[in-house]
């Protein structure tokens, strides 16, 4: 049977990049109320959603085909505070006005929960599932990005494409916002929504 990933994300940028990568997979939406989950630190935060997202998914899972579940999320740290989705068109204008021409780090939170023998490990809890401090596959990669000094005129038309109201902090690499970000210091595609090199670190351990 060919090892099949769960991506417990209903990010279309993560599952394109797990298409473009040859990674067969299918998607599952975890249901996770993420406003009930915070942390002071957004390193930490994302990675408390990515394992929720994970555990949730894999609580329901029914799907034999399934060797391992991926749980992700992303925010945007700018000048101290924590960028999730923008809730609409003015929160966004508001944002890339703060935005333009300074950098942020984006982070990602990657849970990565086994599939078969999951129950078996010694010191899980509850649902089966291994302790944070002993969870190997769980952590968060942040990517410095600069941004576009931009007019007004640019940051409206931006706004208007309606690609930031979608995106964790207001953008998207991959698509319109590839034009709004000067340079990136750290993992290309963790800015797009899941480090593939991490990834595949974590793929080939599994399988070692």
């Amino acid at each position: 049977m060919i090892p099949v990933l769960l991506l417990a994300s209903a990010s279309p940028a993560r599952r394109r990049l797990l298409e473009q990568a040859a990674i067969p997979h299918r998607v599952q939406v975890s249901g996770v109320d993420e406003d009930a989950i915070t942390h002071a630190d957004p390193a930490q935060l994302v990675q408390l959603l990515a394992r929720a997202k994970a555990e949730a998914v894999r609580r329901e899972l029914r799907d034999p085909a399934i060797t391992a579940v991926l749980g992700c999320d992303s925010v945007l740290a700018f000048e101290g505070e924590v960028f999730g989705k923008p809730a609409d068109a003015d929160e966004a204008m508001a944002r890339w006005r703060r935005m333009a021409g300074g950098w942020g780090e984006l982070h990602t939170g990657h849970c990565l929960l086994p599939v078969e023998g999951a129950g078996d490990c010694p010191g899980a809890d509850i649902h089966g599932y291994p302790p944070m401090d002993t969870l190997k596959t769980l952590t968060t990669v942040t990517t410095r990005v600069q941004f576009a000094p931009l007019t007004d005129a640019e940051i409206e038309a931006y706004v208007a494409s309606g690609e930031p109201l979608q995106c964790a902090g207001g953008f998207a690499l991959e698509g319109r916002g590839g034009m709004v970000v000067e340079r990136i210091e750290g993992c290309f595609s963790n800015v797009i929504g899941l480090s593939l090199p991490l990834l595949r670190r974590w793929l080939a351990a599994s399988h070692a």
